[in-house]
């Protein structure tokens, strides 16, 4: 697939990305948090069907862009790509912390989005988290649990520097794949203050339901497609997806957290429905 690359203003920086495709406009949220994006094989597979845009979040590189590196600054980040190439409404295609930012986008800016597909998301309930670290801890040594413990405690105590954070994700990684022929490399880089600062604003806005109350006035087309094999349980996707009238589920057995490296195409057949 042929991409052209962007650049897009935003306060204190800038968004660097990538457009390709064909078919209605349709911005690619990647994961992470604060990892560099990592969709270019999704945007690849969705080419015949969107026309794609997707970057780096703020705060880490080759973006930039300074605090605060909040939900809303998110938000009002992916608005600003829509603006910068004046489209006035576009798909919001999300993976895992991206799924979760286009739940907030649709709730925050539904009068922008042509629908949402959430890939892998977190979802709209904290009570994920402690059967998905189960599930990333299964079968590690008890020395890599210890060396996850003590970064997590770094984390906490925002001491925890770049390296260990890379080194985090390199213990965990394996853990997302089903197939683990799939593995790609891991992220080799992580911004340090954006990842705590997105998990905060996460956090606080869990604990004030922001998207328990706000996705039922959601009437845009919403599709959930989670592997079945993933850490993140997909009930994340299943219970969120009741909160939206019209929302779709599709689970893909033998798969785990990256659909569209495991089980190639599956992602686009479910998205093709979608769209049309």
């Amino acid at each position: 697939m042929r991409e052209e690359e962007f650049e897009v203003a935003i306060d204190g920086g800038v968004l660097r990305g990538h457009v390709g495709g064909a078919g209605p406009p349709a911005l690619l949220l990647h994961g992470g948090a604060a990892v560099p994006d990592y969709l270019e094989p999704l945007a690849a597979e969705l080419a015949p069907l969107l026309t794609t845009y997707r970057y780096t979040q703020r705060g880490t590189p080759p973006s930039s862009g300074g605090p605060p590196y909040s939900i809303e600054a998110h938000v009002e980040d992916a608005v600003a790509v829509l603006d910068a190439f004046e489209i006035p409404a576009a798909w919001a295609v999300g993976h895992s912390w991206g799924g979760h930012l286009a739940l907030h986008l649709a709730v925050a800016h539904q009068e922008r989005l042509l629908g949402v597909v959430c890939i892998d998301p977190v979802g709209a309930f904290r009570d994920i988290f402690p059967e998905q670290d189960a599930n990333l801890r299964r079968g590690l040594a008890r020395e890599a649990i210890a060396r996850l413990d003590e970064i997590e405690a770094r984390r906490l105590e925002g001491e925890v520097t770049e390296a260990e954070l890379v080194e985090r994700f390199a213990i965990v990684w394996p853990q997302y794949f089903f197939q683990r022929d799939r593995v790609p490399p891991s992220p080799e880089h992580v911004g340090v203050e954006a990842s705590m600062d997105v998990n905060r604003s996460l956090a606080e806005h869990l604990e004030r339901q922001t998207l328990v109350r706000g996705l039922p006035d959601v009437r845009v087309p919403v599709l959930f497609v989670h592997g079945k094999r993933d850490p993140t349980p997909p009930r994340s996707s299943i219970e969120t997806a009741k909160l939206i009238p019209g929302a779709r589920v599709e689970l893909i057995p033998d798969c785990g957290h990256f659909p569209w490296l495991e089980r190639p195409g599956e992602v686009a057949r479910h998205v093709a429905i979608t769209v049309q």
